[in-house]
């Protein structure tokens, strides 16, 4: 990841209005190229922040999505942090109604392929995990404050393989 001087930039950067417009249409596209020609090992966007590539199923469609996202890893309770933030713009990221329908996914995080299971959180936890994910890039604060909608926020963790 980036130095201290750079991760500021980067942040102060990733918290205008232009990058909200045009990160959505770049980054991820940009991630699968790097992720797939890696191996699945890394992508472009964890030079910023730790990611994952997320397999979950379609609400709708029942059909196998694939999303390259930001995550904030939980090392003490070996889960993922993921963000539904859309990079600040309105409406929910389809990814978390994918969540929400079908909490069992598949992430691959530094290269393996790893099942989980996706819980929304609410209440004092999603407080908690809130302020944790504000200290580990300050910009989702940004991203709240230009939308009325509550920025949905998943933890997942280890299950089982199936």
């Amino acid at each position: 990841m980036a130095g201290s001087g750079g991760r500021k930039m980067i942040q102060s950067v990733s918290s205008t209005r232009t990058f909200s417009r045009v990160a959505p249409h770049v980054i991820p596209v940009l991630d699968r190229v790097v992720h797939r020609l890696s191996g699945g090992r890394t992508m472009l966007s964890t030079r910023m922040l730790p990611g994952v590539v997320l397999s979950s199923t379609g609400a709708k469609s029942g059909e196998t999505r694939r999303t390259p996202l930001a995550c904030m890893p939980e090392k003490t309770r070996g889960s993922w942090l993921l963000v539904g933030s859309n990079f600040g713009r309105q409406g929910h990221p389809g990814w978390t109604a994918n969540l929400r329908r079908h909490p069992e996914a598949r992430i691959t995080y530094r290269g393996r392929d790893i099942p989980v299971r996706a819980r929304q959180l609410e209440g004092a936890e999603r407080e908690e995990a809130w302020r944790e994910l504000l200290r580990f890039w300050p910009p989702y604060a940004v991203y709240q404050g230009r939308i009325e909608r509550r920025i949905r926020v998943f933890r997942l963790e280890r299950r089982p393989e199936s």
